[in-house]
Order: C-alpha cells, then structure tokens, then sequence
C-alpha cells in the first residue's frame, strides 16, 4: 500500500532508504477514522502528530455564536501541527471529512526526526512553509476576491493539491466536500455557494457531482480566479 506521506517528502528531500524505512515505522500503524470526527479540539493540549494517509480532514474554527470557519484543507500524505508541541493549549480544531486513515507520530520521535535525520526535517519544514503560503492566499481570497473567483481559486489550488498526489485524472478530481464544506471555507452562505457553482456550471466551467469534479474549461476557471500557482512552490518538486 501506498505512503502518501513518504511519496511527499520525497519530493522535498532526497531521502536515504534508513530515511524511508524510519518513516514507514512510524505511520505502520494507523486506525481508521469515521467521517466528522475530531482529531483534537480547540483547548485541548496539543498530543501527537497526525499523518493524513487516506481521507480528507480540515482545521476550523467556531466563532461564539456557532459560525464555523474552516482554515484549510489537509488531504492524503499531509501532517497537522508539527510545530503544536510548543503550545500550551490548540488554538483551532482538527476534524475529518471522510472516513479517514490516521497515523499518530510522537513528539519525541518528531524530534528525532528534526534533529537527527537532516533531509526529513527539511521535508517536513519545506511542507510547513507551504501549508503557510496556502494560509496568506486564503487571506488574500477572503479579503480581496470576489465570490466567483474565490470559489473558481480554491477549486483550482484543490485540483493542483490532488493531482499531485495521484487524485485527480485529466481533468477530473476527487472532491468529497460538500456545498456546506465549501462555504465554510469560503466565507460564504450555503445558498450564496450554490448560486455560484451554478453560474460556473452554466457557464460550462465545471461540472460538480458524487464528490468528484471536472474542469471543462482549465483555461476560463484560472482567468476567473486570478490563479497563478508560485504559492504552492511546485517548482521545489521538480528541483528535488
């Protein structure tokens, strides 16, 4: 079976085979994990760190009159937290969107990974820099970007994110996430989200159904969004 968390450091580092086989130890066991659950709650003391090896998850927040603002999307081979130990209490929440395969790796043999082998620790650091960049763009959206193209723009990042991890094909990917989860993460009513998938649909730029979704019109969708891909640094792949 697939690592999905080896394959993405190693796209990151060149990882010695002690360096594949001490990773593949520490996610060999993993539990299954239904939809909708909690991995860890806002308050809660920050344990160890998840392995996203099958599913898809997300980190949110609940404002106090029961809002809740998803802040990004973890998908096969992503880690949550790596830098968490150093905080008293989690500020935001962890929660799977589909049933799931979880992997928990220590906090010691997170240091043992970050102090003694060199090319995981720049794999794992490279990774977090990205999931920072995906953060200011997503700050960027919701503060600049108008509906459309917020929508059309994370549809176009989700595509990108799963083609490289082997989801998507051509121009159709796996995308389990419902008009609610959407909106949640956008910022926008479950109603305001269904008017503008169905302006990208009408408009023959998607096609959105059974948790998968095509791309018509590549092309239309990036102009709509604004897109440029630089903050993924998918270049940082190829060079490694």
């Amino acid at each position: 079976m697939a690592n999905r968390f080896i394959e993405k450091l190693g796209c990151f580092a060149v990882l010695s085979d002690p360096d594949i086989a001490l990773l593949a130890k520490m996610t060999a066991v993993s539990r299954r994990v239904r939809a909708r659950q909690d991995l860890i709650r806002e308050g809660d003391r920050p344990g160890p760190v998840f392995v996203m090896l099958e599913g898809w998850a997300c980190r949110y927040k609940i404002l106090p009159e029961g809002g809740r603002q998803i802040i990004a999307f973890l998908m096969p081979g992503d880690t949550c937290d790596l830098h968490g130990a150093v905080l008293a209490e989690m500020d935001h929440s962890i929660q799977t969107l589909t049933p799931a395969r979880v992997a928990s790796i220590g906090r010691l043999e997170v240091q043992e990974l970050l102090t003694g082998h060199p090319e995981i620790a720049r794999a794992l650091w490279t990774t977090q820099l990205i999931d920072e960049s995906v953060l200011r763009v997503w700050i960027v959206s919701m503060g600049r970007r108008d509906s459309k193209a917020r929508v059309a723009h994370l549809i176009c990042e989700l595509y990108l994110r799963a083609r490289t991890i082997g989801l998507a094909s051509g121009d159709s990917f796996e995308m389990p996430l419902s008009q609610v989860v959407l909106a949640d993460a956008l910022g926008l009513t479950p109603v305001h989200m269904n008017r503008v998938l169905h302006v990208l649909r009408g408009a023959d730029i998607i096609r959105f159904r059974r948790g998968a979704l095509h791309i018509i019109d590549p092309t239309g969708l990036a102009r709509i969004a604004g897109f440029d891909e630089n903050y993924l640094h998918r270049r940082l792949r190829d060079a490694a």
